[in-house]
């Protein structure tokens, strides 16, 4: 009976032997990883906002490897046009953001970074994005509401998933249009949270200019870097106003080239395209390494 009960005890720790050289080559084999890595939630619930919607997470390479790295966030609206083949309001117009990012990241010429798009809600857009209530504009105004959505809950999934800098310094929130609007707004709101803005062709007519009015108002030069442009192909009611909020950030104390960067883009609409070609300029003046 010594035989067998020998034969069987070699055989089980052959296996064993097997599992553990399996189970090495496992642990030895580089983490799968992707230079330009999209996670998509859809369904993304607040209780502030209504309806749920996609948010889409760009992850820099190096993520997966560099374990003990963590990295500056920016935040952007209307995330269905941010990444290269995504389903943009245009097909096959898109900011790409995320090869934008790579490629600089590539170079050298910024700061690895994690990108998050906030897809908009549609027909909920334009009430989310603004700031007040205009009458002209049924149920306008849930520009806070959508703050409230950023702050105290996007954010902190973000930074409790990912290995972030949470501090402002190092969190970013941009858009185009109203897109620009709201994020200045909620800039101004939130300066402890956002400590840069990336404010693109805003839409600074809104509500009699109020964001405008807001700044004029100001006693404080909260500590933001910001990035502000406009196309000089977008219309008089859109340029205008944006040379008069680029003054009075100065006025308020800004410095142009140093917290501030404002850029006439000459012969540029606006649209998707015109975004995507000044959108490396905007990372760089942001994110500059």
């Amino acid at each position: 009976m010594k035989a067998p009960i020998f034969q069987m005890s070699v055989f089980i720790l052959a296996v064993l032997a097997l599992a553990c050289v399996s189970n090495s080559g496992l642990a030895q084999a580089p983490t799968p990883q992707s230079s330009n890595e999209i996670l998509t939630f859809p369904g993304f619930h607040s209780q502030f906002l209504k309806p749920d919607r996609t948010i889409r997470i760009w992850l820099p390479p190096g993520y997966h490897s560099e374990k003990r790295r963590r990295y500056p966030v920016f935040y952007l609206h209307d995330g269905q046009n941010l990444f290269k083949g995504g389903p943009s309001f245009i097909p096959n117009q898109a900011w790409n953001v995320d090869t934008a990012a790579l490629e600089l990241i590539a170079k050298g010429e910024i700061v690895p970074i994690i990108l998050v798009g906030i897809d908009n809600a549609g027909g909920e857009r334009l009430n989310e994005y603004t700031p007040t209530e205009n009458v002209k504009f049924k149920g306008s105004g849930k520009g806070d509401n959508y703050g409230n959505f950023l702050v105290k809950e996007l954010k902190p999934f973000v930074d409790s998933h990912y290995r972030t800098l949470k501090d402002a310094r190092n969190t970013a929130l941009g858009g185009s249009s109203l897109g620009g609007l709201i994020s200045l707004h909620l800039g101004l709101s939130y300066p402890k949270t956002f400590g840069k803005l990336a404010v693109l062709s805003p839409s600074i007519w809104w509500d009699d200019r109020v964001i405008l009015h807001r700044v004029e108002k100001m006693t404080t030069h909260p500590k933001l870097k910001i990035w502000l442009d406009m196309g000089t192909k977008e219309g008089e009611g859109m340029l205008l106003p944006a040379r008069k909020l680029q003054a009075v950030l100065l006025v308020k104390g800004w410095k142009e080239d140093g917290d501030l960067q404002y850029f006439e883009a000459e012969g540029a609409g606006h649209n998707e395209k015109a975004w995507s070609e000044r959108f490396p300029s905007v990372l760089k003046f942001l994110f500059r390494k």
